[in-house]
């Protein structure tokens, strides 16, 4: 009788793992809720709804937005993190959200490190831009001055510990420059001060100040990405400056929660990087200024794992908390 009950539960253990199995391969069979952890619009936002559109085309199911804001992103990414491992709650959001906030904030309520990464979508390189006024017109006079000049200049961030705030201290890390951090909320407020003088300079995504400075109203002395962008032509990177560890841009993932089922996690990142190879979302994308990323799971785990590597030592160094 011992022997047969095992078997029972033995051949109902087999089932259950064909069925959910099943499932898989048959997935999705319903909406999927892809949730933003920021208000909508900008960068994650406009990649978030592409990306569902397309999916939901390609699937044939719905794939819904669900913008949720709030606590610097990491309501929403508790939230999902905590969601049914299934693959039916996505979460689009900034890097940083599964990179980086571990190191940021003193109490999350969910392990950046443990979600699970299923593509990387696209991405904005940061560029240094100056006040138009600014005695300085090339980089290289630039870092003469700053050098000259230490703790006299000024730099302004959209936030302690977002993208720019972090450049800036990397920046000064590996050029021995010291200059003073003004903090604001949010990239509007960065672009009204610098075209007011009453900052220096910045490091942010070149988009925000793409027309501003076709107007010669900013300057943009350099970007900070290995390759120019198509847009900047005339524009030095500083990896040609002489400073190849100076990378830094602002990019978006799409995750899932931990212990999603690695077939779902395959079906979604190859769905994806063939809605990102689409012509017509390219060109999107690139009306937008951005860089579509895309690849394979593994290179999702590694953007991520080199981006945490990246800013470990500039937090850690810098004495980084968010706000």
């Amino acid at each position: 009788m011992r022997a047969i009950g095992l078997l029972s539960v033995a051949l109902a253990t087999l089932a259950a793992f064909a069925a959910q199995a099943q499932d898989e391969s048959r997935y999705p069979q319903r909406a999927v809720k892809i949730v933003v952890n920021v208000a909508p619009g900008g960068g994650v936002d406009a990649a978030a709804r592409v990306i569902a559109q397309k999916l939901g085309e390609r699937f044939g199911q719905t794939f819904v937005v669900e913008n949720r804001g709030g606590g610097s992103g990491n309501i929403a990414a508790e939230a999902v993190y905590h969601a049914e491992p299934d693959g039916y709650t996505l979460l689009a959001a900034p890097g940083a959200t599964i990179s980086i906030n571990d190191m940021l904030f003193k109490k999350l309520g969910y392990d950046p490190l443990r979600y699970e990464p299923v593509s990387i979508l696209t991405s904005v390189p940061l560029a240094l831009v100056v006040r138009q006024s600014f005695p300085a017109k090339t980089f290289a006079d630039f870092l003469s001055y700053a050098r000259a000049n230490p703790g006299k200049l000024n730099y302004a961030s959209n936030g302690v510990g977002t993208a720019a705030h972090l450049t800036a201290e990397l920046f000064m890390l590996q050029t021995g420059v010291k200059m003073v951090h003004v903090p604001y909320k949010g990239t509007n407020p960065v672009l009204n001060d610098i075209l007011a003088d009453q900052v220096d300079l910045t490091f942010i995504q070149y988009s925000a100040f793409l027309e501003l400075y076709k107007a010669g109203r900013v300057r943009i002395l350099a970007l900070a990405n290995p390759k120019r962008a198509a847009a900047l032509s005339e524009v030095p990177t500083l990896t040609e400056l002489g400073f190849p560890g100076l990378v830094s841009n602002t990019w978006n993932i799409l995750a899932a929660p931990p212990a999603t089922p690695r077939s779902v996690l395959n079906k979604l990142n190859r769905a994806v990087d063939e809605v990102l190879q689409d012509n017509e979302v390219r060109a999107r994308f690139s009306k937008m200024e951005t860089t579509v990323e895309g690849g394979s799971l593994e290179d999702a785990r590694t953007y991520v794992a080199a981006d945490r590597e990246r800013w470990k030592k500039v937090i850690a160094s810098a004495g980084i908390e968010a706000e």
